[in-house]
């Protein structure tokens, strides 16, 4: 086998590791936590749990982020699997605080992940004195050893208490909120450009409660790297899949990619590049109890600066020239 193959092999092993360590964790390491309980070990798993409780304030507070797990070399086998990259078009001051919307949702979100909860494109170094923070669901940071991992990488809990903490508590703080939520993973399918935005306002009032900076952000190719197969609205599946998202808080999509083989179908994504576009900050005033038409306003600037980075971009990022960006 020639090196170049063993490396994409390798990169492939690394990028499969991502969700199935969420999925050790789930499936064996809790468990084991569990029957600890009634073993002569049982102190171990006891005292843990008393630390979850003394510590559940943590995630709605920042989280506790670890430089050292941001900067494993793992990620960069992720990284550069595709690539992903990250392009800065403005800078960010520091001495401002940020709400970066993250478009669109994807399904794995990838590019986000490498981005924002890791340093291998660079995000230190783009954006001196920035502290980014990625922002999921709250449940996730109510499972034991989950929480740890997530909160090591920047993530922190979507919840209003965990945005408004980490707006009011110093400067130079970006929080990334995915704002098609997981209902845009649905319209997730190659050479698609659909963002559910035109109701979603909350983010806006928010920024403008704190007058942190709106930050726009398209990811050219987060879509294209799998394909999905789409149920009907009136099918039976597609209705199953409502009462899942309504149960765990996301939807149960059905995807594929490409197999270890050339030519193979299988769960890997395709290599297709990944690249986040990071627009110029939209300064908003600071209003205690901004007024409907007030948010109404600077949303329709957001969507405003968001069409026109995906416009001045598309064409070097693999969209067409007659390729639109819409808004649901």
């Amino acid at each position: 086998m020639s090196c170049s193959k063993r490396r994409n092999h390798f990169q492939s092993l690394m990028l499969l590791q991502w969700p199935l360590s969420y999925l050790a964790i789930f499936w064996i390491l809790q468990p084991l936590f569990i029957y600890l309980l009634f073993t002569p070990l049982w102190p171990l798993p006891a005292l843990y749990l008393v630390w979850l409780f003394l510590d559940r304030k943590t995630p709605e507070q920042g989280g506790r982020r670890s430089a050292w797990v941001r900067n494993w070399t793992v990620w960069t086998y992720i990284r550069d699997y595709f690539p992903i990259t990250i392009l800065k078009t403005e800078d960010l001051p520091p001495e401002h605080n940020y709400i970066m919307g993250v478009h669109p949702h994807g399904l794995l979100t990838f590019g986000a992940f490498c981005n924002f909860c890791t340093e291998v494109t660079g995000f230190a170094r783009a954006f001196p004195g920035i502290t980014p923070h990625l922002a999921t669901l709250s449940w996730f940071f109510k499972i034991p050893i989950i929480r740890e991992y997530l909160m090591a990488k920047g993530l922190c809990s979507v919840s209003q208490s965990s945005i408004d903490y980490l707006l009011s508590h110093g400067t130079g703080n970006l929080v990334g909120v995915v704002v098609g939520g997981v209902g845009e993973a649905l319209q997730s399918v190659p050479n698609t450009t659909t963002l559910l935005l035109q109701n979603r306002k909350g983010f806006v009032r928010t920024a403008l409660q704190h007058g942190a900076h709106l930050v726009p952000t398209f990811t050219f190719g987060e879509t294209e790297v799998f394909d999905q197969v789409l149920f009907h609205k009136d099918s039976r599946m597609y209705k199953f899949q409502g009462y899942f998202r309504r149960v765990f808080g996301f939807y149960f999509c059905i995807f594929y990619g490409q197999g270890f083989r050339p030519g193979t179908t299988g769960v890997l994504p395709y290599c297709r590049p990944i690249v986040t576009v990071v627009g110029e900050p939209l300064p908003l005033p600071r209003v205690e109890k901004p007024s409907q038409e007030l948010v109404d306003k600077y949303h329709a600037l957001y969507m405003d600066a968001l069409h026109k980075l995906f416009e001045q971009h598309k064409t070097q990022h693999g969209c067409s020239e007659t390729q639109k960006l819409l808004f649901l």
